[in-house]
């Protein structure tokens, strides 16, 4: 579930700990990154038309597997390719299947020494898992997305995003997206991250997703906290999400664990 794009980006995934790009800042050419992501969402209750908290009629579970990865094509062009795979179950329908696929490309506008803003276009194949978080399984068919996004370091050794932030550095990330589906009604999204170093080797991380589907359809936001453990290359991040208000939408909450690995 996502609000406006999602407060991370994607998936697109936000930030990690290390020298690794994110958000607005895109790859050096000839460097790239993958993320290994797991999810394991729950909910007894949602939020009804008028936003309002009831029990469901049994527990909803959806569970993800997925993976991202992106390539620096030139200093200001990064290609990005993202799919996953799902299964859960709710009172109504049991489900298991890839979820969509997406591949796109981002275009660094503009940065300097401690910003960075820039511009994603992609295209996302449906498939049987839940393409939407409010919508049943197998819905939606073929979507494209327009993204903008803008991010600022603060602290740390000035590096235009392109290193680390430093032991006490921390950065912002914004991004705002129009996503225009097949099957599904059109949404808008807002996404949201805040960074920062507590040692060397370890981030904290808040993000927000929230987002709306077009002709007074479902909205969401959801938070998530989470911690980031650099080992050179490789970065564990694990976490908890939370739906937090919305209509038309479980009151999904669970665990998040995801493996990064830069090349």
């Amino acid at each position: 579930m996502r609000l406006a794009g999602g407060l991370l980006a994607a998936m697109a995934l936000g930030a990690v700990a290390g020298p690794a790009v994110a958000g607005p800042w895109t790859q050096p050419r000839g460097q790239g990154q993958w993320i290994v992501k797991y999810e394991d969402m729950r909910a007894d209750r949602g939020f009804d038309p008028d936003g309002l908290l009831a029990d469901l009629p049994a527990e909803r579970r959806d569970m993800v597997a997925g993976v991202f990865a992106e390539y620096g094509v030139t200093d200001r062009l990064t290609v990005q390719f993202k799919g996953d795979w799902q299964s859960g179950e709710d009172a109504f329908v049991e489900y298991e299947g890839r979820g969509p696929i997406e591949i796109g490309v981002t275009w660094q506008v503009w940065r300097d020494g401690r910003a960075a803003a820039s511009l994603y276009a992609g295209y996302a194949d449906g498939g049987e898992g839940r393409n939407a978080g409010y919508a049943a399984p197998g819905l939606g068919d073929s979507d494209w997305e327009v993204r903008a996004s803008f991010g600022r370091s603060f602290g740390g050794p000035s590096s235009g995003g392109l290193g680390r932030w430093g032991p006490s550095g921390s950065f912002i990330d914004l991004q705002a997206a129009r996503r225009m589906r097949e099957g599904l009604p059109d949404e808008t999204r807002i996404d949201a991250t805040a960074g920062a170093h507590l040692t060397e080797d370890w981030m904290v991380l808040a993000q927000a997703f929230a987002g709306q589907a077009d002709d007074d359809g479902p909205r969401w936001l959801s938070v998530e906290a989470s911690v980031v453990r650099d080992f050179g290359d490789w970065s564990l991040q694990a976490g908890w999400r939370q739906a937090v208000a919305g209509r038309e939408i479980p009151e999904s909450g669970g665990p998040v664990i995801a493996l990064w690995r830069r090349f």
